[in-house]
């Protein structure tokens, strides 16, 4: 119960500090004060809408906001998010362009569940949309789902994985970004032995931790420091009485976005400083630089405790993946037996999330499959977010990805050749 009362308590916080944002932004906007003219009031209602606004998005789903795309024919055209497979902890989204003819290259974008939304990847979405049929895991907020739809951990990510992989069909071609990597690897190593017919054309594994010790770093130190009990005591939390989920154990957005904020206090500090300041001025809109960033920074989600604990201790702690001894419903699944679906590996030089080298492993975990069918880029200078989301993805990544896809759209299955027939 003092867990449940810790979860209210951070939300009480976070309330209160968006009710004193609206209420310095409303007292400011009174018209008595314009008979006095002072910078002070204009501070005050600055600080009011940016306080406001950042405390409000720290619960609000955002939208995906993608409305319309220009097409090859040179016209724009609407974009409908459309709803395939719904689940208690994600559905499967398809993002229909309205008019447009099925496009040939059909992408399952596989997205991370470490505390924000899927809109996360809504620019890597938004680059692929004109080119592909685009569908993407959406995950639900953990703190909306309640107690009688059971548990989600690794194993249950994977088989939600794996169901979407059959539903769309053999000749989908899934793009995992970050956390999901080593899940997707083993969900595609799943379907080689149980319905092969099922398995993708391709795998495009991005910045993920297939071996996080190929190359440490401070995350996978944190990994390796903390023990699972400290862990459960300090990160695990009930959901509170205000949301669907209450009781739910789960690791909340709330305060993974605590940890974050901490570990760069003084570039967040600056940033809001200096927004307030534009704000001031009348400088600061709707969508600017500043708000288009921390509107998806700040919006965070709960994640079940059984799935942060469980990628903890099988992921980082145990590298279940990287020895290849993953169980998924009892079952271990084997890298080795993946032998016709394309492997591509992406990394950034300067990712210091998942480093050079942990997503690498995956080509080296797929002994079954040839060479020619594996593929790996290292973009030079690029962080974590830029390899799917920033210019580096844009310019570089992206037309590399497009044409592994084309280059793995055939049948990967060999044919056999009809034996000759005899001359009469």
């Amino acid at each position: 119960m003092r867990f449940m009362a810790t979860y209210d308590l951070m939300e009480t916080v976070r309330n209160t500090n968006q009710w004193l944002g609206a209420t310095a932004k409303t007292m400011a906007a009174y018209p008595i004060f314009a008979m006095a003219p002072n910078p002070a009031f204009h501070l005050m209602s600055a600080w009011g809408e940016v306080t406001e606004r950042s405390f409000e998005r720290m619960v609000t789903k955002p939208a995906w906001g993608i409305d319309a795309v220009t097409c090859e024919d040179g016209k724009d055209r609407i974009v409908n998010v459309e709803t395939v497979l719904e689940g208690d902890f994600g559905n499967l989204i398809h993002f229909e362009v309205s008019g447009r003819k099925p496009m040939p290259r059909k992408v399952l974008l596989v997205a991370p569940m470490s505390g924000h939304y899927a809109t996360l990847l809504r620019s890597t979405v938004k680059s692929l949309i004109p080119d592909c049929e685009v569908y993407i895991t959406d995950w639900h907020n953990a703190r909306d789902i309640p107690v009688s739809a059971g548990k989600f951990d690794v194993e249950d990510y994977t088989l939600y994985v794996v169901d979407y992989m059959r539903h769309l069909g053999p000749d989908t071609h899934v793009i995992a970004v970050c956390q999901p990597a080593p899940l997707v690897l083993a969900a595609t190593a799943y379907l080689a032995e149980e319905d092969p017919d099922a398995q993708p054309r391709s795998l495009t594994l991005i910045g993920g931790p297939i071996d996080p010790d190929a190359t440490p770093t401070e995350v996978t130190d944190f990994g390796r420091r903390v023990t699972m009990g400290q862990l459960e005591h300090s990160m695990i939390q009930r959901v509170g009485f205000k949301y669907k989920g209450v009781g739910r154990a789960v690791y909340p957005g709330l305060l993974q976005l605590t940890s974050f904020i901490s570990m760069n206090a003084e570039t967040h500090g600056r940033a809001f400083t200096d927004q307030i300041i534009r704000a001031a001025r009348g400088e600061a809109y709707e969508h600017d630089k500043h708000n288009k960033f921390y509107d998806e920074y700040l919006a965070v989600m709960d994640m079940t405790a059984e799935f942060y604990l469980s990628t903890v201790e099988r992921i980082f702690k145990n590298r279940e993946v990287a020895q290849n001894r993953f169980e998924v419903a009892g079952k271990q699944v084997d890298m080795g037996k993946i032998t016709t679906v394309a492997v591509k590996v992406v990394e950034g030089e300067n990712d210091d999330i998942s480093a050079p080298g942990q997503c690498l492993a995956a080509l080296e975990l797929c002994s079954g499959l040839p060479d020619e069918k594996k593929a790996a880029h290292l973009e030079p200078g690029a962080g974590h977010y830029g390899i799917f989301a920033g210019r580096s993805w844009r310019d570089n990544i992206r037309p590399l990805v497009l044409n592994f896809i084309d280059a793995n759209s055939g049948d990967p299955k060999p044919r056999r050749r009809k034996a000759p027939v005899a001359a009469e």
